[in-house]
């Protein structure tokens, strides 16, 4: 009795547990639903707010009407080469390190990016902008998306509205890994047919990377005064596929090959330019015939801006035969210079070549030096960055744009702005700290002893950070 007893309480059990766990398992997959509305929700409503903050911002831009840049008269040849003709040379700017989110946690920020670059443009009106990468920054954890076409819209709505001719060499938030939009197809989006002053053109499909371009000045004698090139410097290698590591690729032996065959192609136009000149003018473009001065941007820095740095502050901060100072601070801590992880022949291709006589880079945001190395001007363009840099919004030493003048010879005159000048004086600019940099070589503490990760160069080149100047 007791035994079949406790056989039927075994039975009651084994019923029990089962409801028991049939219970759990309509509780769970409450939860689970009740969990992929609220992510259904959360998707919803971010997106929604991403894309009524994405356009706000278009809206924005539209609003600061055209900057009353000039417009160029310019060709395009069949192997994308573009020419601007000009018989008095051309005003410049870099622009670098935008960094548009387009997403529901960056509208603030990427409002205040656009204002910046537009009340620049507007006020030194040049005659065409290069960006030396990351004008979109797709970032989901800061920007909250991972469309990276957004921020590249905005940009390139503001452009068009200023009504200034523009370019890019992508930089590696440009296109993460995990972004919607490769390469390919931002360049197919900025060179449509509403974008008329975006002048990027993709480059050889034989030579690695996407923006791989040539901008001459050419003047009416059909001599080529000076030449701009830009090089796609790529994204992460080594398995970094998400740049965690801050491994860094270089320029690519096929693209330095390309480069050195721009180089001799030019001076062979030239030539070809010359001859069909009297003979008195000729003469004057002797050296032009030689050699075609030209300045070369990207985004990663070249390992040069380290070994650069790194001599003149071994130095005591002092001229060396092969460095010299020029103007700028350097603000990131740690390396310093975070450039390619592998050595390439750039530097060396432009030595050989005798060219190339300024570099110009973005991607260190804090850095905005500029050092000319065996006698060649290796400079950082001031950013602009809002988001990317934690704190930075709140910052000011380090954002601006650089001006290179080139003259009616190929001459170059180049120069940083910061943006916190009077003369950029607007409503709608942000109050920020300009802060200070000093030679003790210890990271410089905001009030709170928070450190703000910046690094060493003498007071004396605070100083010299809206105005200085530096001839080629």
């Amino acid at each position: 009795m007791s035994n079949k007893k406790g056989a039927l309480l075994t039975e009651e059990q084994r019923l029990e547990k089962a409801l028991t766990k049939k219970k759990h398992r309509k509780i769970a997959l409450k939860i689970f639903i009740g969990f992929l509305v609220i992510l259904a929700l959360f998707v919803g409503i971010t997106t929604l707010i991403s894309v009524i903050g994405v356009q706000s911002n278009i809206n924005k831009a539209h609003n600061y009407g055209s900057a009353g840049c000039a417009q160029l008269e310019y060709s395009v040849e069949d192997n994308g080469y573009v020419n601007i003709k000009s018989d008095k040379g051309l005003k410049v700017m870099q622009l670098t390190d935008v960094h548009i989110g387009g997403g529901w946690m960056s509208i603030k920020k990427d409002a205040m990016a656009i204002n910046t670059v537009a009340t620049m443009i507007r006020v030194e009106k040049p005659d065409f902008v290069v960006v030396t990468g990351d004008i979109s920054y797709p970032v989901p954890f800061q920007a909250g998306t991972f469309n990276n076409k957004s921020g590249a819209k905005i940009f390139a709505e503001l452009m068009e509205t200023l009504g200034v001719y523009w370019t890019l060499a992508y930089g590696n938030h440009d296109t993460e890994a995990y972004s919607y939009y490769t390469r390919e197809q931002l360049t197919d989006f900025y060179r449509s047919e509403q974008y008329k002053h975006c002048l990027l053109q993709p480059g050889p499909e034989d030579v690695d990377g996407v923006g791989n371009q040539v901008i001459n000045i050419v003047n009416s004698d059909g001599v080529i005064t000076r030449s701009l090139i830009t090089l796609d410097s790529h994204s992460y290698i080594d398995g970094d596929v998400l740049g965690i590591r801050w491994l860094y690729d270089n320029i690519h032996e096929n693209q330095i090959n390309w480069y050195k065959n721009v180089v001799l192609d030019l001076a062979k136009r030239n030539q070809d330019a010359a001859k069909a000149l009297p003979a008195a003018k000729q003469k004057s473009y002797a050296e032009l015939e030689k050699v075609v001065p030209t300045s070369v941007f990207f985004h990663f820095p070249m390992e040069e801006y380290r070994l650069a740095w790194t001599e003149y502050v071994e130095n005591d901060y002092k001229d060396t035969e092969n460095v010299k100072y020029r103007y700028g601070l350097p603000g990131e801590s740690g390396k310093v210079v975070y450039c390619g992880i592998h050595p390439d022949q750039l530097f060396e291709t432009m030595q050989e070549l005798g060219s190339t006589d300024s570099t110009f880079c973005g991607h260190d945001h804090y850095n905005n030096f500029s050092l000319n190395y065996k006698g060649i001007n290796l400079t950082y363009g001031y950013s602009i960055d809002y988001l990317a840099y934690v704190g930075i919004y709140k910052q000011g030493t380090q954002r601006g744009c650089t001006i290179l003048d080139y003259d009616q010879n190929g001459g170059l005159d180049f120069h940083q702005e910061n943006y916190y000048q009077d003369k950029y004086q607007n409503d709608a600019r942000e109050s920020v700290t300009m802060q200070e940099i000093t030679t003790s070589g210890l990271p410089v503490l905001d009030a709170k002893g928070a450190g703000l990760g910046l690094y060493i160069v003498s007071p004396v080149a605070l100083n010299k950070i809206p105005g200085a100047h530096h001839r080629v």
